[in-house]
């Protein structure tokens, strides 16, 4: 009852003072699914949209005595969106998303709207995580990713100094909270709209997304007015750049001019990168959340390794230098390996597996340099999983491997447990004091235990087959005995 009054009142022309109330009043009730009935009408939601300031095409923005009620609009009606399918249905039949784009354009050359711009590509975002219709309309016939990389360029105060790169002025002070906002919904309605636009099939397509990598790039470069909204941003920046095919990220790099003071590796400037590892490896030491927080970065740096040399060089040479000390076991330590090696043996299945994909990439997909860096017991989830137990190496093709093996390394080898990864002091054999009666009966207890919990299906023994995917222990034997018979002399 109480908000059909308020829509009541907001229908005819009152005060602006009037109007703000009976809005930020709505705005709280709009928080209450129960409450929403009333609001969810195509005549209601016109008087919303109305006072938005979206129904009007041609007008700009110019009374900003109005700016207070176009934002408690906005606000109200993403509230109504939010709890309401009903008024999902409704925006998609009154061309939402249309009028936000034009809104959004008239912001553009505006002082003090951005709170309008803000709220405008929040609604954007949240119309194209819950409803699928919208988000195909706003990339094919709204043109949404240009309008949303506009968007998101001028929130971040982008200049150009060529076509895929941005100025870098390292005494810019950090993006303001507003400016900081409106970037991370940029963002997020970004992802949305691109989510299953991974394959290039034209050059247009391609120089769009290679434009966005390059925003993408200044975004990692640039911090907020606090760490977690620095966090924050990088964060959703990397999601989006978990959507751009993986061939146009080589724009994350740029060959470095000799004044830059940035990390630079083979004459490449190197400062987003860095960004990522660093950014990785906070998520990592943060020790929860791995699946939301830590896989995105993960599965974008492995993409990147595979796919970009020079990349690939630069982020081994941090995670995986060459060893020299092999005292402690490979996931023993404050390293970033030794943190990595650490999520190869997570409970998250996850997790577990990106991890180990990672590194696998550092080595080139090899499995005698992976099993060197990790050890044999942190590797076999992978090494099942890819049919590599028997050795070899994955499928992409990598540049020729260069020996980067220590001279520490190479005299301490051949003492090195490849269970464990590390070198080992020798250790007493308890079989030698024993009796040949007491080896029996000990091997024989053994056999009787492997066999009950066999038996009773606790464990299921395994065996390799010859192309290095595990089988069933029978059947491995079986083949074994086959072989054998195959290969001997007959009478």
């Amino acid at each position: 009852k109480l908000c059909e009054e308020i829509l009541s009142i907001l229908e005819k022309d009152t005060k602006i003072s009037c109007q703000v109330a009976c809005l930020e009043a709505l705005r709280i009730l709009s928080r209450d699914k129960k409450v929403l009935m009333p609001v969810t009408t195509k005549k209601n939601m016109q008087i919303l949209m109305r006072l938005a300031k979206l129904d009007t095409m041609e007008d700009s923005l110019e009374r900003v005595s109005e700016y207070p009620v176009i934002v408690e609009a906005l606000k109200c009606l993403c509230n109504i969106i939010f709890n309401s399918a009903v008024a999902q249905k409704l925006s998609l039949e009154l061309n939402l998303a249309a009028m936000l784009c034009n809104l959004l354009k008239k912001c553009k050359d505006q002082q003090f709207a951005d709170d309008i711009k803000c709220f405008d590509l929040r609604l954007l975002f949240l119309l194209s995580l819950l409803h699928t219709d919208i988000r195909s309309q706003l990339r094919q016939e709204l043109q949404g990713v240009q309008v949303l990389m506009q968007a998101l360029e001028t929130s971040l105060s982008v200049r150009w100094t060529e076509e895929y790169k941005a100025a870098e002025d390292h005494d810019r002070p950090p993006l303001s909270l507003q400016e900081t906002d409106c970037a991370i919904e940029a963002l997020k309605a970004l992802f949305n709209v691109t989510l299953d636009s991974w394959n290039v099939h034209s050059e247009n397509e391609s120089h769009q997304f290679r434009y966005m990598a390059a925003i993408l790039r200044h975004c990692l470069l640039t911090s907020g007015p606090t760490e977690d909204k620095t966090e924050e941003l990088h964060s959703n920046a990397i999601n989006l750049l978990s959507n751009v095919p993986v061939s146009c990220l080589d724009v994350l790099i740029s060959p470095s001019c000799q004044e830059e003071t940035d990390i630079k590796y083979n004459g490449m400037n190197m400062g987003a990168i860095q960004i990522l590892l660093d950014f990785m490896e906070k998520r990592i030491d943060k020790g929860s959340s791995y699946r939301e927080g830590l896989t995105p970065v993960l599965s974008l740096l492995t993409e990147c390794c595979r796919t970009h040399r020079n990349i690939r060089k630069f982020i081994k040479a941090q995670v995986l230098p060459p060893l020299r000390d092999v005292s402690n076991r490979p996931e023993v330590g404050t390293t970033v390996r030794n943190k990595l090696v650490r999520l190869m043996t997570h409970v998250d299945l996850g997790v577990k597996q990106i991890a180990a994909e990672f590194l696998f990439v550092l080595c080139k997909e090899r499995v005698d340099t992976l099993l060197k860096y990790t050890g044999y017991g942190n590797a076999a989830g992978l090494l099942a999983a890819r049919g590599l137990l028997a050795g070899g190496r994955g499928d992409h093709w990598y540049s020729d491997d260069e020996d980067t093996d220590t001279e520490e390394y190479k005299s301490a080898k051949p003492n090195i447990n490849l269970i464990t990864g590390h070198l080992e002091e020798p250790m007493p054999n308890p079989m030698d004091e024993m009796t040949e009666e007491q080896k029996e009966y000990e091997a024989m207890k053994l056999v009787n235990m492997f066999d009950k919990l066999s038996r009773d299906e606790f464990i299921k023994p395994m065996g390799v087959r010859p192309d290095g995917t595990m089988a069933p222990l029978e059947e491995t034997v079986s083949r074994y005995h086959t072989n054998k018979q195959d290969s001997s002399d007959s009478d």
